[in-house]
C-alpha cells in the first residue's frame, strides 16, 4: 500500500514538473465577459480498451493517436479507461496497467522509446522497489513522458504511464 502511495505521489510530482511555467500568471489574463456564454473545450473520449489475457504487441499505442513513446508495455493488462486531456502542451493522457515485468524492465523499455523519439531523460527515482522515470523534449510545451512502476503484493508490477504529445 505504501508503494502505491509513493507511486501516486511520484506521478503527481511528475505532472507538476511538466507544467508550463512560462505562461502568464492568472491575474494577467483577461477575465471572461460575464455576459458571454461559457465555452468548455471538449476532450476527446478515448476508445474503450478492454482488458484481455492476450499480450499487447510491443509498440501498440496506449490509445489511438498517442505518440510512439507512449506505447503499452508488451503484455500489459489495462486497468480501467485511460484519461485524456488537451491543453497548451498538446494532447496527453494517463493510463494504468499491470505487467509481469519488473519495474526496472518497464523503466528501461520507456527510456529506450523516449530516447528513440528524441526526448531526453529529465528525472528518475528509485524508492524501495518502485521506479519512476521522466523524459521531455527540448522546447517548452514539448512532448513529455512520465512512468511510475511499482511491484504489487500479487507479484505483478503496477504501472502509471502519463504523456503529452507536445505542440
Amino acid at each position: 500500500m505504501t508503494l502505491r502511495r509513493a507511486a501516486a505521489a511520484a506521478v503527481v510530482l511528475f505532472c507538476i514538473a511538466g507544467c508550463d511555467r512560462t505562461a502568464k500568471p492568472a491575474d494577467a489574463k483577461q477575465a471572461p465577459d460575464a455576459a458571454a456564454p461559457a465555452v468548455v473545450a471538449e476532450t476527446p473520449t478515448p476508445d474503450p480498451i478492454a482488458p484481455s489475457d492476450d499480450a499487447a504487441v510491443a509498440g501498440a499505442p496506449a490509445v489511438d493517436g498517442a505518440p510512439s513513446f507512449a506505447a503499452l508495455y508488451p503484455g500489459a493488462q489495462v486497468e480501467g479507461q485511460p484519461l485524456l486531456a488537451g491543453g497548451e502542451a498538446g494532447a496527453g493522457g494517463l493510463i494504468t496497467f499491470t505487467t509481469d515485468a519488473s519495474p526496472d524492465q518497464v523503466v528501461a523499455f520507456y527510456r529506450e522509446r523516449a530516447e528513440a523519439a528524441g526526448l531526453r531523460s529529465v528525472t528518475g527515482m528509485n524508492q524501495g522497489e518502485a521506479r519512476a522515470y521522466g523524459a521531455a523534449g527540448d522546447q517548452a510545451n514539448g512532448p513529455s513522458l512520465q512512468v511510475v512502476a511499482a511491484p504489487t503484493d500479487a507479484g505483478a508490477t503496477s504501472v502509471q504511464l502519463g504523456w503529452s504529445a507536445g505542440q
